[in-house]
């Protein structure tokens, strides 16, 4: 049977897959909610679609980066 995710220490329960007890799967849902599980993302800069825009307008290919 599988482990609880949470406490690693009983086996998951039927009525709280994958985690053995309410309390567990209070606790992965206030990790989700605060954000503890974002996945990470890096931001395109503010002027991203300013220098898209410029490259595809121009004729040059070189100038496409």
């Amino acid at each position: 049977m599988a482990i609880c995710p949470i406490c690693q220490n009983k086996e998951a329960v039927a009525a709280f897959k994958p985690f053995c007890c309410k309390r567990c799967a209070d606790i992965d849902l206030h990790r989700w909610m605060g954000g503890h599980y974002a996945i990470p993302a890096v931001e395109p800069p503010d002027n991203w679609e300013e220098t898209l825009d410029a490259g595809l307008d121009s004729d040059d290919p070189s100038k496409i980066h």
